[in-house]
């Protein structure tokens, strides 16, 4: 590994350490070290480039990091992996800390492309392919959208045929609405594609199944038959050259198909260990779920930085004097400052606990090798709730601390419009947020005991008759913990852990009851389509409410970790923030379910308040724990 330079270049203070330890849990030693070694030159990008500047400074920053063993967790060790595929997770965390672009390239080079050659492929795949997408020699694609289908990938049309005569593939894209889209790097830079398409055997449609296929050459030259597009400016994440990639009867060998879960023998026969072409296509896309869980951690590092710069301007910036002329008041002074940051910053110790927990399942799941089927569809689950849940918060706070900043948030040089730019597109990246919600719903239904893909909404609706009822509230952390608070304590005061849960458990438990006897009542009706299609709204109500309620056992589960007690008290008050400001969110739903009244919900608004006020003294070691090191900033309004 390269030597470097110190990174740090700030002192904290011990209580922000503190906190930081507890919150890096336990990806500290990993995480510390990006602190430790990493620089904001290494990372950090200027927002005034222009796209070609921005996508070789890109490309140059992940190989020299790639370099130094950062980013590169999660592949075999044989490979010249270093790292589990947990700390692949808090590698990607880490990344998003200094820019958004270059955590997408890394993510497109090492998790997507990298991710289906280990996850799909065989030895031979590995061997073939793995070290030089490690150094970023190998530099490829994931290939799966279409501009025809987005999300709907079982119905991509980009075909994968099996020429017997000749003992090869051809890939070929049949219609415009085929053409592989929003591919990163596709405009410029990949060599290799994974491509997803049908494979069609002696006639018959076996599924999606993925086939490795040069792009370019290895001087970047064209490939006959291959067409790749440059999809231009975007709205952000310009240090990522997205494009086009259309096939033209593109022949590839034989081996190059990733057929760990089937492809085409050495006869000319296709087999698999799978029966079922549903559960081959569903089993193929758990393996990737590790690109959903980086989505959503990468979104909350981004608006962990925002909200870092926020913060600490508004510890220096006064607005405004105290009556009588007196000395002028400090932004997070006011009530209404307060509200808009320290709800926020107790949602990402919040969601940074739960992240940790799904890393940590992830590598549970991935060590099962597919003996656990019912953990990974928890995991799935969990995933899909947790990247729609992180990535809606990070546009909407990203967009609160731009505020928060006045006119100076809306200055480049202070950083927080690229990260509003660049963290747009990931409520969209790795499933649109909205279907994602409703796979939760329909896992809540089933009960985890069938995956839930290999539904409709109208299967859905007439499986639900079988959901086995209460099992969808089984806890998934802190277990012991939370039976210890709810045995321990019948308060009902807004301040009592216990009742926080309570109501978080309540929400879930109701709503998703509710939504099972309306899909009971929707699998009978004469129009079964227009009867599902009117519980959309609330199969997204109960996915909501599940992942909020998971999000508090993982806080819990984290305060219980904690061996300093002085921290975990800190801790306590931002868990009690974050639920009660969960439950303020929400108390439309209570107030119209008779949970609490106006002076109950009046109680809690000022529970907010007080907590607010309380915590506002420790603003700034709260903002260190968050983990973003002052130095990777880059905001000229701190200097």
């Amino acid at each position: 590994m390269t030597a470097t330079a110190p990174a740090r270049t700030s002192s904290l203070t011990a209580t922000g350490e503190a906190l930081r330890r507890a919150l890096d849990g336990p990806f500290h030693d990993v995480k510390q070290r990006w602190r430790d070694e990493v620089t904001a030159s290494d990372f950090v990008r200027d927002p005034d480039w222009d796209i070609p500047t921005a996508r070789e400074w890109a490309l140059d920053k992940l190989l020299a990091l790639a370099a130094r063993d950062f980013a590169i967790a999660g592949f075999p060790e044989a490979q010249g992996g270093r790292g589990t595929v947990a700390e692949s997770v808090a590698h990607f965390e880490m990344l998003a800390m200094g820019d958004l672009s270059l955590t997408i390239k890394s993510g497109v080079q090492h998790g997507l492309w990298g991710g289906a050659v280990t996850n799909l492929g065989t030895q031979w795949h590995h061997e073939t392919w793995l070290p030089g997408t490690i150094t970023g020699e190998a530099t490829g694609c994931f290939a799966m959208t279409e501009l025809g289908h987005g999300s709907d990938v079982q119905s991509i049309e980009t075909t994968i045929t099996w020429i017997p005569e000749d003992g090869e593939f051809e890939v070929h894209s049949p219609t415009p609405g085929s053409t592989k889209a929003y591919i990163g790097n596709a405009a410029t830079h990949g060599k290799w594609a994974a491509v997803f398409g049908q494979l069609i055997v002696d006639g018959e449609n076996h599924g999606v199944h993925v086939i490795v296929v040069r792009i370019r050459e290895e001087d970047l030259g064209a490939v006959e038959g291959v067409t790749c597009g440059d999809q231009g400016h975007k709205g952000g994440l310009l240090g990522v050259d997205n494009g086009t990639i259309t096939f033209d009867h593109v022949r590839v060998p034989r081996e190059h198909l990733l057929d760990r879960f089937g492809g085409v023998n050495a006869d000319g026969v296709y087999e698999s260990t799978i029966e079922s072409r549903n559960a081959r296509f569903f089993t193929m896309l758990g393996t990737l779920v590790r690109g959903r869980i980086c989505v959503g951690g990468g979104a909350a590092s981004g608006t962990r930085k925002a909200l870092s710069i926020a913060t600490r301007y508004a510890l220096k910036r006064t607005q405004f004097r105290q009556p009588g002329l007196g000395e002028e008041i400090l932004l997070l002074d006011y009530q209404t400052h307060q509200r808009k940051l320290l709800p926020n910053i107790a949602k990402a110790y919040a969601y940074g606990f739960a992240q940790n927990e799904i890393a940590l399942q992830l590598q549970r799941v991935t060590e099962a090798a597919g003996s656990d089927p019912t953990a990974a569809r928890e995991l799935e689950t969990r995933a899909a709730g947790m990247k729609a849940l992180l990535t809606r918060w990070a546009n909407d706070t990203i967009q609160v601390c731009r505020e928060a900043c006045g006119g100076a948030g809306y200055l480049s040089e202070n950083g927080l419009t690229m990260l509003r730019q660049d963290a747009d597109v990931f409520a969209t990246f790795e499933g649109d947020n909205t279907v994602l919600l409703q796979l939760v719903a329909k896992a809540l239904l089933l009960d985890y005991k069938k995956t839930w893909g290999d539904m409709d909404m109208r299967g859905t609706a007439q499986a639900t008759a079988r959901m086995l009822g209460g099992t969808f509230l089984e806890r998934t952390t802190a277990k012991a913990v939370i039976d210890r608070i709810l045995s321990g304590s019948k308060s009902k005061d807004v301040g009592s852990r216990a009742w926080h849960i309570e109501m978080f458990e309540d929400r879930e438990k109701h709503t998703v009851e509710g939504l099972a006897k309306r899909m009971r009542a929707a699998a009978k009706a004469s129009d079964s389509f227009a009867a599902v299609n009117a519980c959309q709204q609330h199969m997204l109500a109960a996915a909501r409410a599940h992942t909020d309620r998971v999000v508090l056992e993982a806080f819990i589960e984290g305060i219980h970790e904690c061996q300093d007690p002085y921290i975990a008290s800190i801790l306590g008050k931002v868990c009690d923030l974050y639920a009660l400001a969960t439950i303020e969110e929400n108390r439309g739903w209570y107030m119209e379910h008779e949970r609490f009244d106006g002076a109950r919900s009046k109680a809690v608004t000022e529970a907010v308040d007080a907590l607010c006020r309380d915590l506002r003294g420790k603003a700034l070691e709260l903002v260190e724990g968050l983990g973003v090191e002052e130095g990777w900033l880059n905001a000229a309004i701190l200097d």
